[in-house]
């Protein structure tokens, strides 16, 4: 089976369409400060997509407080919309998380979560967009 070619704006139609940070977060693997995020702490149900191509990510069920201050959520909402990487940056041992559809960086995910897949999701709030339940972000 051939793989699937993923798609990505040019990085100028990025910069024209992403806050600052937003493309710093998921186009330079950037990462927010913790509790500075609009998600961290953010409770409505719905659906967690990527600010860069809107690929459903996360689902409100699996989100959970890690006290971390960033938005942690024990599993993606389906196979395939988000990728590992292996992270060897900063002198650090990390799993990257990418979506799955664009490649924007999301954040890293962690052994240390919640039953029933006992993984913490770590992801920027930047790199999110929110829809909620029934209605539009």
């Amino acid at each position: 089976m051939a793989k699937i070619e993923k798609s990505r704006p040019s990085p100028d139609v990025l910069r024209e369409e992403l806050t600052d940070e937003q493309y710093h977060v998921t186009q330079e693997g950037g990462t927010e400060r913790a509790f500075s995020g609009k998600y961290w702490d953010h409770k409505a149900d719905g659906t967690y997509c990527c600010v860069v191509c809107d690929t459903p990510l996360f689902d409100s069920d699996t989100k959970f407080e890690s006290g971390t201050g960033w938005p942690s959520f024990y599993d993606a909402i389906e196979e395939g919309h988000v990728d590992l990487k292996a992270d060897h940056s900063l002198g650090m041992r990390r799993t990257e998380v990418v979506c799955g559809e664009c490649g924007a960086h999301l954040g890293h995910v962690f052994d240390d979560g919640p039953e029933p897949t006992g993984k913490r999701y770590c992801i920027n709030s930047a790199s999110l967009d929110f829809e909620e339940e029934g209605g539009d972000s």
